[in-house]
């Protein structure tokens, strides 16, 4: 069973209650993801199932042109059946690839960039709710126009929006940019922009 966050930082409280993760069985198995039936144990010692979607993480990259713009695509996703105005993201779906290699991909294939300087800003949880996903959010700098290379049919019809972030706020308020990696993940990179304090760990 997977654990609770392979190779992440900070670690868990001895002191609170112990769930023990005592079973689990895979009820679909798709593209890159599966969902399971699994079974744990709660601190009172009673049994309870949940159904768990497992994923193989994500990387996301905010994008800052030399001019102060963040480069967003906007994309078609259809698990809410409607276009989103994201930060590029994907999937870490090639196996072994490193972390920093997976956002360089993805920001030349979704939005034809390459850059100079790459940081990472914070791996975080998505919907811990349902989902294991931890997603890695990167800021990158010093950027170059590169050939793109989408792949799939929502990428092939996505759009490239370069926001100036002084805008940025507003289109959140009015609903215009809705995704939770992008709005995390250009707070971050503004505050490290500004000689904030780095957020990710070793």
């Amino acid at each position: 069973m997977p654990s609770a966050d392979p190779g992440g930082a900070g670690g868990q409280p001895a002191d609170l209650p112990r769930f023990r993760a005592v079973g689990e069985q895979t009820v679909h198995q798709g593209w890159f993801i599966s969902v399971s039936r699994a079974t744990f144990v709660g601190p009172d010692g009673v049994a309870f199932s949940r159904d768990v979607v497992r994923h193989p993480g994500a990387v996301a990259v905010v994008a800052v042109t030399d001019g102060g713009s963040v480069v967003l695509v906007r994309q078609f996703r259809p698990a809410i059946n409607q276009w989103v105005l994201e930060i590029p993201a994907g999937t870490r779906d090639v196996e072994d690839e490193p972390v920093e290699d997976t956002a360089r991909r993805e920001l030349a294939e979704e939005a034809g960039y390459a850059a100079v300087r790459l940081d990472r800003l914070v791996r975080c949880v998505i919907t811990p709710g349902f989902c294991d996903e931890f997603a890695t959010i990167y800021l990158a700098t010093g950027l170059t126009r590169v050939p793109s290379e989408r792949q799939g049919v929502e990428e092939r019809f996505m759009s490239i929006v370069e926001v100036p972030l002084d805008r940025f706020d507003g289109m959140v308020d009015d609903g215009e940019i809705i995704d939770a990696s992008t709005i995390l993940g250009v707070g971050l990179a503004r505050r490290r922009l500004q000689g904030g304090p780095a957020t990710d760990a070793p």
